[in-house]
């Protein structure tokens, strides 16, 4: 059995390996909820969605968001109407996230995602980090801004200051979750905006210092794979680089994988944590995402 912390990025490509050489069955996927609000009056997970999606065989791999061969004439009819919408949520991805609301209304958000992942027919469990409604705020230089204004409004263009987000309960499951795995691993996400409010949770940072943990490195070089994830390591005064992303880890943190192109950092990591895997971590197919799923499970046996 295995816990996979996820964001909605990075590490789904990640599952897509991880899916094809273990039984999905023995895998546990604890998502980011720090992003998670209401747009054109439906509950958005992103990042749940996202990994429902990558789950089920149904992701928009060029995104990484939404449904593939997805349609959007509810999004242009309300820009016809003249209320456009700041997310461009496609209509098969829309009846998931109104489903969602609706559930929500007599059940937690996990028992939705439970529910919805049945009926997709996804055996893994996906396991929200909260039930509860999380905050983030993203300080810049032209003010304080909401996430999805800082992501798609201005894309990711301000210089960020700083990066604010509310505390929450974890989910039922979660620390047990961890608790009862082989291994965690740690997925290529966003250190800042998706996997420390995972470690945020009280009970997530104990639990993991006595199990074995893997992280794959988000950044190669001085810059993150995707996203804005260098710009909130900056921000917060971490270096951005695989030494960075192990000093937050640390604590708890047995072995990184990181690409081939910092191999120059291998002697400066093992000071850090017992083991460093380099290798290559651009997954650009699935043959490199089994490749380096097999790479990791090979650390954990």
């Amino acid at each position: 059995m295995i816990t996979v912390l996820s964001g909605g990025t990075g590490t789904p490509k990640l599952l897509q390996g991880l899916k094809e050489v273990i039984d999905p069955k023995d895998i546990t996927i604890v998502v980011n909820t720090l992003e998670n609000e209401y747009f054109s009056g439906v509950y958005v997970s992103a990042d749940i969605d996202t990994v429902l999606y990558t789950m089920a065989d149904m992701i928009n791999e060029e995104f990484w968001y939404g449904v593939k061969d997805d349609t959007f004439i509810t999004h242009e009819r309300l820009e016809e109407l003249g209320t456009p919408e700041l997310l461009r949520i496609g209509d098969i991805d829309r009846a998931t996230k109104i489903q969602k609301t609706l559930l929500m209304e007599n059940h937690s958000l996990a028992e939705a995602v439970d529910i919805q992942a049945n009926n997709m027919h996804i055996p893994s469990k996906i396991l929200p980090m909260s039930n509860e409604n999380s905050d983030i705020k993203i300080i810049t230089d032209i003010g304080e801004l909401e996430f999805h204004d800082f992501l798609i409004k201005h894309q990711c263009n301000p210089e960020v200051l700083d990066v604010k987000f509310s505390k929450v309960t974890p989910a039922e499951g979660i620390i047990d979750a961890i608790n009862n795995s082989d291994a965690v691993i740690i997925g290529p996400s966003n250190p800042i905006t998706s996997i420390s409010p995972i470690l945020s949770l009280d009970g997530v940072k104990e639990a993991l210092e006595n199990t074995h943990v893997i992280a794959v490195s988000p950044i190669i070089g001085t810059d993150s794979v995707s996203g804005p994830a260098s710009k909130f390591m900056d921000a917060l005064g971490i270096e951005v680089s695989s030494l960075g992303v192990a000093s937050l880890y640390e604590s708890f943190l047995d072995t990184i994988v990181i690409d081939k192109k910092d191999n120059n950092l291998k002697d400066d990591l093992e000071k850090i944590v017992s083991e460093v895997i380099v290798t290559n971590t651009i997954m650009k197919n699935l043959d490199d995402k089994k490749k380096l799923a097999k790479i990791i499970l090979n650390d954990i046996s």
